[in-house]
Formats: C-alpha cells, structure tokens, sequence
C-alpha cells in the first residue's frame, strides 16, 4: 500500500484520488489560519515556487482540531489563504487528522512516519506543555502534534519523512531537493 491507494475530498467535497499526483513529490500538510505557526504560509508557497516545476506538489488539508485555530469554512479559509499569504499550491476540505474521525490519509501517514520529537524553536516549550497535560505518553504516539506537520512523499508514493512544525524550511527544502533528484 502507499499514498496512490488514496481518495480525498477536495474544497467542494468531490473526491480526488492521489494517483493524480503519481511521479511527483509532495509535502502533505496540516495547515490552520489562526495559529502561531501560520506564517509558514509563506514559507510553503516560496518552496512551492522554487520546486513546482521540477515536480513538486504541496497538498493543503486544514484541520481544526488544534485549540480551534481554523474555525472558517473552506471559502473563508481559500480567501485567507491566496489573499493575505498568496498561496497556489492545491488546498483540500477541512479534515480530522486524529481520534475516532481522522482521515484515513492521514492514519497511514502517522503510521509510516511517527513523532520524533520538536525541532528547537521558540513556541516548543508551549507546544511540549499542550501535548504533555493532553497526554502524559503523548511523545510516544505517532499521531499529529499541532499545526502544520509536514510529510513528504516519493516520487514512488512511499512516505520518506515528516517534519514537526517547529522544523526549519532549509531542512524541509534539503530533503525535497534530494528526492526530487533522484
């Protein structure tokens, strides 16, 4: 099994199977409008920018299950999204990305890619604190921490590493660069 045996929704709930994207590299990721790492908006277009043409594609699936920092409907979110951060890259329906309701995109993602811990950044500490009275064996679970986890995909389909919010796009943008070389 790999990415390719997917189907999801996209922004007007029609069903998009991810063989669509065979024989290109993605970066799957969690995004909300509200949170402190909103931002990477920004960092995730410019990466769509520089890879896009050697056949990168970033698929954006908000999610609000992370303290309700993506309470919009997907219009509003599709707005927010191309106006204030400029972004092209494809965006999907609101989903669950953990518990009972999650996607199961996302289940096989967590499950070919656990949590190894936050990167240093300044907002790691809070994010540790959120997880940890959640969940006190929360770090040993492979389900989605916060905002804006990023996975990226072969070329092949097969999931060949997950980046924690907190990572720097200059490793993101490494590990892209060398699949995309391949």
């Amino acid at each position: 099994m790999n990415i390719y045996d997917y189907e999801v929704k996209d922004v007007k709930g029609n069903p998009v199977s991810l063989k669509k994207y065979e024989g290109k590299v993605l970066l799957i990721v969690n995004t909300a409008t509200h949170c402190g790492f909103t931002p990477t908006y920004k960092n995730l277009e410019a990466t769509y920018k520089k890879y896009k043409d050697q056949g990168l594609e970033i698929l954006d699936f908000p999610c609000n299950q992370f303290a309700s920092q993506a309470p919009e409907s997907i219009d509003e979110i599709n707005k927010i999204c191309s106006l204030k951060f400029g972004t092209e890259f494809p965006r999907f329906a609101k989903i669950d990305v953990n518990g009972p309701s999650a996607d199961p995109l996302y289940v096989y993602l967590e499950n070919q890619a656990g949590f190894n811990g936050f990167d240093e950044h300044k907002l790691t500490p809070i994010l540790t604190k959120i997880n940890k009275e959640a969940d006190p064996s929360w770090d040993k679970k492979p389900t989605i921490k916060w905002n804006f986890t990023k996975f990226i995909i072969s070329r092949k389909g097969e999931v060949i590493a997950r980046f924690e919010p907190t990572a720097s796009f200059e490793k993101i943008d490494k590990t892209i660069e060398k699949e995309l070389n391949k």
